[in-house]
């Protein structure tokens, strides 16, 4: 009979993971394969991919740019990037539904971490995730991009324009963002000045769920948030299929594209937007279209209620990479 001073025996070494077993984002040897971590532990990294700057043999590197110098209302989306890293660890089990299989049997992805820069200084960051781009594109992989304001689009454009010529943009949001605000540059302009620069070929691009007033297109093809709600997910995704056609296109997603009761976390919530399911209905349905990057952006977690807008960027991220993924045969881990 036990004395009663004699310690509980641990549970079978069968059931107790390793520091090394939880760490995957530091410890994982394999790019491909997803291996089940605690949500609540373990070191943080998207999806828990490796964290690494080594890109051999990478398809899709992860990059968190945090700035958010341009904002126009409340800032706090440079803390993005860690909160769709955090919210992430909740969807790291395996098999993603609807698609059915785990993109990561089937691409390389791996994080990168965040892209320094000196805070406060526009012009600095635009150089710096310029250059960074340039690096990833260089070494030949592609692009999943967390923000940080909607500015840092622009200088991810300058960079794959330069290697794709003028890019077909898939854009959703709660605004336009090409407001003329004489000459201004921040995260309710750039698309303006990507115009300007030749990154963009507005005939073949579409606005998905906007709600705030701008007199003027720019050519964009703008499918609102009304004709959304009025005409369904399949057949925004069919439209947007059609005017996009097959050149290489690039997807950036402003979280306030989402309606607030999805999406409180961010700077500047306009109400009347999609719901998560709509907008990952809609995006789910961009099969064929040649996408050379994604990102997605204005994620600020201090404005969040129980990581909801984290969560929804990151499944977003997610839905993007199956996307990737759909066409291409798993690989051996």
């Amino acid at each position: 009979m036990s004395s009663g001073n004699e310690k509980r025996k641990s549970p079978s070494a069968a059931r107790v993971g390793t520091a090394a077993e939880n760490d995957q984002g530091f410890m994982r040897e394999s790019l491909y394969g997803t291996r089940s971590e605690p949500a609540y532990a373990g070191a943080l990294s998207y999806m828990r991919r490796r964290y690494t700057r080594d890109l051999g043999g990478v398809d899709i590197a992860v990059s968190g740019l945090p700035s958010d110098i341009s904002t126009s209302s409340r800032p706090g989306a440079r803390l993005g990037p860690r909160g769709i890293r955090a919210a992430s660890t909740h969807l790291a089990f395996g098999a993603h539904w609807p698609w059915g299989f785990d993109p990561f049997d089937r691409l390389a992805v791996v994080d990168m971490g965040d892209v320094n820069f000196e805070p406060g200084y526009l012009e600095a960051m635009l150089e710096a995730v310029e250059a960074h781009a340039d690096h990833v594109l260089d070494a030949g992989a592609r692009m999943l991009s967390f923000g940080g304001d909607h500015l840092v689009s622009l200088p991810l454009l300058r960079a794959h324009a330069r290697r794709h010529g003028p890019l077909r943009l898939v854009h959703f949001d709660a605004h336009s963002d090409t407001w003329l605000e004489d000459g201004v540059l921040n995260h309710g302009t750039m698309f303006l000045h990507a115009l300007e620069e030749g990154l963009i070929d507005p005939s073949h691009s579409v606005q998905i769920g906007i709600r705030t007033d701008n007199p003027d297109s720019h050519g964009f093809e703008i499918l609102d948030a009304r004709s959304v709600h009025a005409q369904g997910a399949a057949a925004i995704a069919a439209r947007t299929r059609e005017v996009v056609g097959d050149g290489k296109a690039y997807l950036t997603f402003d979280i306030d594209c989402l309606d607030p009761s999805c999406a409180p976390g961010t700077g500047t919530p306009v109400v009347g937007g999609l719901s998560t399911a709509q907008a990952q209905q809609i995006l789910c349905g961009l099969t064929g279209i040649d996408f050379v990057s994604m990102d997605i952006v204005e994620v600020a977690p201090v404005y969040d209620i129980s990581e909801i807008t984290s969560l929804a960027a990151a499944t977003l991220a997610l839905d993007y990479l199956c996307l990737i993924a759909r066409d291409l045969a798993p690989r051996e881990p």
